[in-house]
């Protein structure tokens, strides 16, 4: 689904020779194997708190289990890209993630993060408040925040980057529909590919925010799911997600 936002690029930084490349949370390690494939001259390494990843992978490829928000081990200025791909809400304290993202990168080295909203939005008043699309992005939000881990952090991002002393920090918002209502075929092939990422990830992103964080009971949960993922089906409800793709760079001196 990225690689059609994105127009079969893997990042949108103006990068070339790169040398050494992090990806932070790289989950089943698929950007990792793309990116080893594509800068074969690159080391690449991906960290990620589940050991998920294959063990074939390209030779310039290497996966470690780490937790990103500890203190690193990687020497400073070691890396000349550093990756973020949908770490939202697993991240306390992104100010402290990103101190690290900028001491770890080389001078002129780049940083390149992709972040999704849980905030459900249509433009023609097709969403209203009380659609199970609204109460799901309601719910969620306020269980991140209970959480410590919020989702709305996303629309925070480049203001911290500044602030941690980053350069040409450009921020582009994308909207990906929900399933297949756009005309256009660029955008229905987005929306029928978010429909199989939110409707197979709903389960697992709910069960535990909605038990453990907000107290309901797991057949509670499930009712709730399951109307959700049936919602998520109209096409006459034009709702679409946000993407939030972010690159800046370390100055030189």
């Amino acid at each position: 689904m990225f690689l059609i936002l994105l127009d079969q690029k893997l990042h949108l930084a103006p990068v070339k020779n790169l040398k050494r490349i992090l990806d932070l949370g790289c989950g089943t390690g698929i950007w990792c194997m793309d990116m080893a494939d594509e800068h074969p001259g690159a080391e690449v390494i991906g960290v990620d708190l589940s050991p998920i990843q294959p063990s074939f992978t390209p030779p310039n490829c290497k996966f470690e289990i780490d937790d990103v928000t500890s203190v690193w081990t990687y020497p400073a200025a070691h890396f000349d890209f550093i990756n973020i791909r949908t770490l939202y809400g697993s991240i306390a304290d992104w100010p402290a993630l990103y101190a690290q993202i900028f001491n770890g990168l080389e001078p002129g080295g780049y940083f390149h993060q992709l972040e999704l909203s849980v905030r459900f939005k249509s433009d023609d008043g097709s969403l209203t408040p009380d659609h199970t699309l609204s109460q799901w992005s309601d719910v969620f939000s306020e269980a991140s925040e209970k959480f410590g881990k919020s989702f709305n952090e996303v629309w925070n991002m480049s203001r911290y980057i500044r602030n941690q002393g980053f350069q040409d920090v450009v921020e582009k918002v994308y909207k990906v529909p929900v399933n297949g209502w756009p005309a256009d075929p660029h955008m229905k092939e987005l929306g029928r590919w978010n429909f199989l990422h939110i409707t197979q990830g709903a389960e697992g992103w709910g069960l535990f925010l909605l038990t453990k964080v907000m107290g309901w009971t797991a057949l509670e949960a499930q009712v709730f799911i399951a109307k959700f993922r049936n919602s998520l089906k109209e096409r006459k409800v034009h709702a679409y997600l946000e993407v939030v793709v972010i690159h800046a760079h370390r100055p030189r001196a």
